[in-house]
């Protein structure tokens, strides 16, 4: 095992030190005179080409490990606390470029690219100074817990090898063999960090480290015969007719390097198992509070407290539920609280999938046929169209246990690797046939996939920043659209899905501020979902555990999709006839991802532009 002497506080410090001078730069800048487009510009390139080198995997992602990067696709990203350190040099040094340009004369595009960098880095080191945890630079996962359920290399690195790692020559072959040799390393370099968090007291529940556990058994057990980080390799390289001992090569790699690795962090998680409890919430770990304040504030780019939060929540889910309450009296369900009849409603056998490998065909099926009359409607709503490459694809068995129902997201820049649509078969009853239309409009087009879409024509930095408020805010004004745009007017139970589903987001807000804030246990967690809102148990009760290890990760999206209603409400008040829907989602979209005090300032601009339109 790599010997790692610095501790998290240490790394930060001392690499930080490093932070006055630009790590890279080919930008020239006039300081003290107002930036030109091409200047601010070149610096936005410099600063997003920093925060790539911190990222290999991401360069891999989004297929920009090529040309002068492409000694990136030999490598992964460094988890131990001197990679963080570098990570926190290079924000330091680009928020001082980035503020200190004089942005009077810039266009409005380039200066929103501009606020965007200040306020992406500036929240993402007010998290690298708390002292554990794993901080996404304008991202969406952040985590005080290095390794869990769903958080940890044991997790992504082998699905970046299966799904993104390209294979098509010898060279990417010997690519492929290079990361995997880098990730014991990795691994043992989020060890140390698992272990600095335990010397502070940071244990997670122990509910969260058994399911870790389970996971990383099936990791270890699959690696020690080779397993998928293996058979990949081979698979690809064979069909590719690339000659090489690949298998034996890898597998020596596996069993020798990666087996051990992992074994250490099942050994530390076992320790961390005999000191925890089944506490849920932040409020009980040491700086818990302060850490859940910043993480409310980077999930939701608002200032909003955990008690407006929870109200919040509480206000749209009565709002939400009256809009339900006729639709299911249509549909022959009157009796019991809504929460009651939306329970029934998931027995149903109308709408229920076969058992097994044969359900988990039917619900592909399903999701194929609703994206396809998702996408017929779709001119009616945006004058700029992207073409939402997407494939569908199912969730691996070591994720499936401690994931959500599906996830997704954009493919690579130039196209080649598509977008994905996760989705969580491990039983075919975590769907219903009238979630799953609502649930393809969210993950995948006109949600996440298709966004992602847009964002990848932007300049590089801002492909790479991301905000949980838009992104997840977005992603249920796609579900609202798809509803407005006449899809379920044929299917009213798919509407109730829809609306089920926006209030399952409400229901987010008042569980993770009652766990993180009011000390709620798991328990009271799950109850809240079944009962009030009639979901699903078998789903909730992995949402509410990921709300655990993502703390205020899940309010930013009803808190982002309130905030584009609120907005759409006042350009419609503002401009009257000249509204147009169409216009409003391209400022919204081609905006970019966001903060929400930025997304404000691009409906403004949108305003401001139909208003002087003849």
């Amino acid at each position: 095992m790599p010997e790692f002497q610095l501790s998290r506080r240490q790394a930060l410090n001392t690499l930080a030190a490093s932070a006055a001078l630009p790590l890279f730069s080919n930008a020239s800048v006039a300081w003290g005179k107002p930036a030109t487009d091409a200047e601010a510009g070149a610096l936005l390139d410099s600063i997003g080409n920093n925060l790539l080198d911190t990222s290999p995997e991401g360069a891999t992602s989004l297929g920009l490990d090529t040309g002068a990067r492409a000694k990136m696709r030999y490598h992964l990203g460094d988890r131990s606390p001197g990679g963080q350190g570098r990570v926190v040099a290079t924000l330091k040094a680009d928020l001082a470029r980035a503020e200190a340009l004089d942005t009077s004369n810039l266009s409005f595009p380039v200066r929103t690219s501009v606020e965007v960098v200040k306020s992406a880095y500036s929240t993402a080191l007010e998290g690298f100074a708390l002292p554990y945890g794993d901080v996404a630079v304008g991202g969406w996962r952040n985590t005080p817990y290095v390794v869990i359920q769903n958080v940890g290399a044991y997790i992504d690195t082998p699905q970046l090898l299966d799904t993104d790692q390209p294979v098509e020559n010898r060279g990417d072959a010997e690519a492929y063999l290079s990361r995997l040799a880098e990730y014991p390393g990795q691994l043992d370099g989020e060890l140390v960090r698992m272990k600095e968090a335990r010397a502070k007291g940071l244990v997670p529940p122990a509910f969260l480290i058994d399911k870790a556990l389970a996971q990383l058994d099936i990791s270890l057990k699959g690696t020690q015969q080779g397993g998928t980080i293996v058979d990949s390799l081979v698979k690809r390289a064979k069909d590719k007719g690339i000659s090489g001992d690949w298998d034996a090569r890898a597998r020596k790699i596996a069993v020798e390097q990666v087996v051990p690795a992992l074994q250490r962090q099942i050994d530390e998680l076992k320790a961390e198992r005999a000191q925890a409890t089944d506490v849920a919430g932040m409020w009980s770990r040491p700086s818990g509070d302060e850490y859940y304040r910043w993480a409310l504030k980077a999930s939701t780019t608002t200032t909003l407290s955990p008690d407006e939060v929870h109200r919040m929540g509480l206000e749209q889910l009565a709002e939400l539920h009256g809009r339900m309450e006729p639709i299911l009296k249509s549909l022959g369900y009157t009796q019991g609280t809504i929460g009651e009849r939306m329970q029934a409603l998931a027995k149903d056998p109308r709408y229920k999938f076969s058992e097994g490998d044969k359900g988990r065909a039917e619900i592909k099926a399903y999701i194929a046929q609703s994206i396809a009359k998702i996408r017929t409607v779709l001119p009616r709503a945006f004058n700029t169209l992207v073409p939402g490459h997407l494939e569908v694809r199912r969730m691996s068995p070591e994720q499936e246990p401690g994931a959500p129902g599906a996830y997704g997201g954009a493919g690579s820049i130039d196209g080649k690797i598509p977008g994905k649509f996760w989705i969580n078969l491990r039983t075919t009853d975590l769907h219903s046939k009238y979630s799953l239309p609502d649930l393809a409009a969210h993950e995948a087009i006109p949600g996440h996939v298709w966004q992602g879409e847009y964002a990848n024509k932007l300049p590089l930095i801002r492909t790479l920043l991301a905000f949980n408020a838009y992104s997840e805010g977005w992603a249920l004004y796609a579900e609202q659209l798809v509803d407005e745009l006449g899809v379920y007017d044929d299917f009213p139970v798919g509407r109730l899905g829809y609306l089920q589903s926006i209030a399952f987001r409400c229901c987010r807000l008042v569980v993770d501020t009652g766990l993180h804030a009011k000390k709620w246990t798991r328990q009271q967690g799950v109850d809240f979902f079944v009962q009030r809102n009639g979901s699903n148990p078998l789903e909730v009760a992995s949402e509410v555990d990921r709300y655990c290890s993502w703390p205020g990760q899940a309010c930013g999206y009803k808190v982002g999709h309130s905030t584009i209603n609120r907005l759409r409400n006042r350009a419609k008040a503002e401009l009257g006839s000249k509204y147009d829907l169409r216009a409003y989602d391209d400022a919204v979209v081609l905006g970019g991802n966001v903060p929400m005090d930025v997304l404000a300032k691009n409906v403004d601009d949108y305003i401001a532009r139909a208003r002087s339109a003849a």
